[in-house]
């Protein structure tokens, strides 16, 4: 059968298929799929294992991850775009100098992307059309974050006159914290139902971390410590996210201090951790995979990113995956798992029952609450934990979703293989 009488039958085969759902699960030879998903453990900002690690450095790490796990002849990628929210210069030059370091020839490009919290999943939206639009044959998409060195005053400009001149545009710099103080009030959530959210989180990761159940995700990387009791550097292998808290519960939630207003609910324990790491996802044509005989994990649908009011950003998820959804003809109920980042209790449960989930088929190994928020990095951890979590499974569609900082949500829809 030729290509062009074979894309045909497929096509045929589509149209008449009895439901969106199984369109999904169609095969053909121009998907974009994953053949490699991983992330390094995520430590604590300014205390945690990578607390002296470079954002550059992690990125060297999981390249070296992607290429080993793979086998991808590292000659092979065309194209690398990194989330990154944080790192002087947009991280541009630090990022071309890891690819070098990681084992890519000179050959191989690289761009930084910043779309704040969704910064690692547009990098691998990029990725993925780049491919669709025959640009690149191969390519990574990753995200990578070091809070612990580059979080701080310096890391938001200052607004000019102009700037600050229209109202919506001065919200854009509004502290996510006060909003998110007041959309809790505004949503009538209590602390209690905040912190009983987030010892959820706490405890289906603790329970996950205890199953190995992060460990196919997670690429161990050595790297230097000071220890900051005696000031010796030591090399030590990180291969576990240190922020998971076991035995947390809502009582010990509740003793920990308000973050953003003496009589506010919001506090370290219900919002997404500081955190370090990186996450890269290996993509290409499903084509192109068969040939060099890579291992189809998964494959990329569509995405979506939708603007809300700045001082409600906490509501992308929300906004985003509707429109995915109704892009695809498809609902809530053919979705297996959804992976919707936590960046505050407040904001996620909202989304959560205003989408009117399944609560059972979210983060079902905990979220951000409980191991953490590497800014640019989360969107690219996000598909590497759903889509393993899927396969384990058996599950096989996937969402994930985030709000975005300044007022947006994107959203993304996968299908594991």
């Amino acid at each position: 059968m030729s290509g062009a009488t074979n894309r045909l039958a497929n096509l045929t085969s589509q149209l008449t298929s009895s439901s969106p759902r199984e369109r999904l699960l169609q095969k053909n030879p121009d998907d974009i799929v994953v053949t490699c998903a991983l992330r390094t453990a995520f430590t604590k900002g300014g205390r945690g294992g990578f607390k002296d690690t470079h954002a550059g450095d992690l990125l060297v790490g999981i390249f070296q991850g992607i290429i080993k796990k793979s086998g991808i002849d590292p000659t092979l990628v065309d194209d690398i775009s990194v989330g990154n929210v944080l790192s002087p210069g947009g991280g541009a030059t630090e990022f071309r100098a890891a690819t070098l370091v990681a084992g890519f020839p000179v050959r191989t490009c690289v761009k930084a992307t910043n779309r704040q919290c969704s910064s690692g999943l547009q990098a691998i939206v990029d990725i993925a059309s780049a491919i669709s639009a025959g640009i690149i044959e191969i390519g990574i998409g990753a995200g990578v974050e070091s809070m612990s060195l580059n979080y701080g005053p310096q890391a938001v400009s200052e607004f000019s006159e102009l700037l600050n001149s229209v109202k919506k545009a001065k919200d854009c710099k509004v502290p996510m914290g006060v909003l998110s103080e007041e959309f809790a009030k505004k949503a009538v959530q209590s602390r209690q139902v905040q912190d009983e959210f987030s010892a959820k989180s706490y405890q289906k990761a603790e329970a996950a971390q205890k199953a190995g159940l992060f460990d196919e995700e997670i690429w161990p990387l050595e790297v230097n410590f000071e220890d900051p009791k005696t000031g010796e550097t030591k090399r030590i292998v990180v291969k576990a996210d240190d922020g998971v808290r076991p035995g947390m519960t809502v009582e010990a939630l509740g003793k920990i201090k308000p973050a953003f207003a003496k009589d506010g609910t919001i506090h370290a324990g219900n919002a997404s951790q500081i955190s370090d790491g990186a996450a890269a996802v290996l993509l290409m044509k499903r084509s192109t995979a068969e040939k060099l005989g890579q291992t189809i994990i998964g494959k990329y649908v569509t995405a979506a990113v939708v603007g809300v009011d700045p001082l409600l950003m906490g509501i992308g998820p929300w906004a985003s995956i509707p429109k995915v959804m109704n892009r695809l003809g498809i609902n809530k109920d053919d979705v297996d798992i959804f992976e919707i980042n936590e960046a505050f209790a407040t904001q996620c449960m909202w989304c959560i029952r205003e989408l009117w989930l399944d609560e059972e088929k979210v983060n079902p190994k905990g979220g951000a609450i409980a191991f953490g928020h590497p800014l640019g990095c989360t969107g690219a951890r996000q598909v590497s934990t759903l889509l393993t979590e899927l396969r384990r499974t058996g599950g096989k569609i996937g969402m994930t979703s985030m709000c975005v900082g300044t007022g947006m949500g994107m959203a993304s829809l996968w299908v594991a293989e």
